[in-house]
C-alpha cells in the first residue's frame, strides 16, 4: 500500500512541476492609437474660424467606411445643435447670433464610433 501512495505523490509532483514551467499566454488588445487634438479659433463679426491640431488622419475617402486606426473624422456641435461632419483642419461656422456660443469638436473612426478625444470651446460674438 505504501507503494501505492508513493506512486500517487510520485505522480501529482510531477504533474505541479511540469505545470510550473509553462509559458504563460494572456491575451491583450493591440495597442489603441489615442490621436491628440487641440482647437484654436478666431472670432470675427458673427463668424469664428476654428482651426483643428491632431495626429488623426481626416479621410474624406473613407467617411462612413470600415475602422481604420489612426484615421477619421470630426464631428462639431454648435451650441449643442446639430453635428457637422468635418473631414478638413479648419471649419468655419458664419452667421452667429450675438452672445455667447459653445462649440464642441470630438474625433470619430471612419464608422463613426468615437475615439473618445473631444474639446469644447465657448466664445462670445458681439
Amino acid at each position: 500500500m505504501n507503494k501505492f501512495k508513493a506512486f500517487y505523490l510520485l505522480a501529482a509532483l510531477t504533474i505541479v512541476i511540469s505545470g510550473c514551467g509553462k509559458a504563460k499566454t494572456t491575451t491583450s488588445d493591440a495597442p489603441t492609437f489615442t490621436p491628440t487634438l487641440e482647437v484654436a479659433y478666431v472670432v470675427k463679426d458673427d463668424t469664428v474660424t476654428l482651426d483643428l491640431t491632431t495626429d488623426l488622419k481626416l479621410s474624406k475617402e473613407h467617411y462612413d467606411q470600415q475602422r481604420v486606426q489612426g484615421e477619421g473624422h470630426v464631428h462639431i456641435s454648435l451650441d449643442k445643435g446639430e453635428k457637422i461632419v468635418v473631414t478638413t483642419k479648419q471649419k468655419v461656422l458664419d452667421h452667429l447670433s450675438k452672445g455667447s456660443h459653445e462649440v464642441k469638436i470630438s474625433l470619430h473612426n471612419n464608422d463613426h464610433t468615437p475615439y473618445d478625444v473631444s474639446k469644447t470651446i465657448t466664445f462670445d460674438v458681439k
